[in-house]
């Protein structure tokens, strides 16, 4: 056979794909009860992700309060204001968990001892005093706390916000 007579390439055709030997349908019942289940626990844990997001709203909104006064610490004229308002913000945070009205009397030790109980840890000893004095201490003892104090305070303030323990 010669080149002239060869067929050219638009005459070539794809060749048809084979039908499928086995069908993508699943042939038992029991393939559809386990996609249901498999749907149910999806569905369930979508429920359960959402209600926790939902029931942790409170904690987002005072993070985002601990964030705001971090940024007024910087502002000479407001720093007295947002140091104030961290015992306030801790004590509405206790108000605003599930189960948490019992926080509304704490003071001193036994708001110390409450922290550490709903808490994960790793507040210091004394925390609650330095919560108490920022409250109620005379502006100059305020304007006396060092940098390095305010930051320790705050980091452990939110520490407390972002893994106090939260009854379902």
């Amino acid at each position: 056979m010669s080149l002239a007579n060869a067929p050219g390439l638009e005459r070539l055709q794809e060749l048809p794909l084979p039908a499928p030997a086995v069908s993508y349908l699943p042939q038992t019942w029991g393939w559809l009860v386990l996609l249901a289940l498999l749907l149910g626990l999806l569905a369930a844990w979508g429920w359960r992700a959402w209600h926790r997001w939902q029931r942790d709203r409170y904690r987002r909104q005072a993070l985002a309060r601990l964030e705001a006064l971090t940024a007024l610490l910087t502002n000479p004229s407001a720093r007295l204001r947002a140091l104030r308002e961290l015992p306030e913000l801790l004590k509405r945070v206790a108000l605003s968990m599930p189960g948490g009205a019992r926080a509304a009397s704490l003071g001193g030790v036994d708001w110390q001892a409450w922290l550490q109980r709903s808490g994960a840890g790793g507040l210091p000893d004394d925390f609650s005093l330095h919560l108490a004095t920022l409250a109620y201490a005379p502006d100059a003892r305020l304007q006396a706390y060092t940098s390095a104090e305010l930051n320790a305070l705050l980091a452990h303030s939110r520490r407390w916000i972002e893994s106090h323990h939260v009854a379902a």
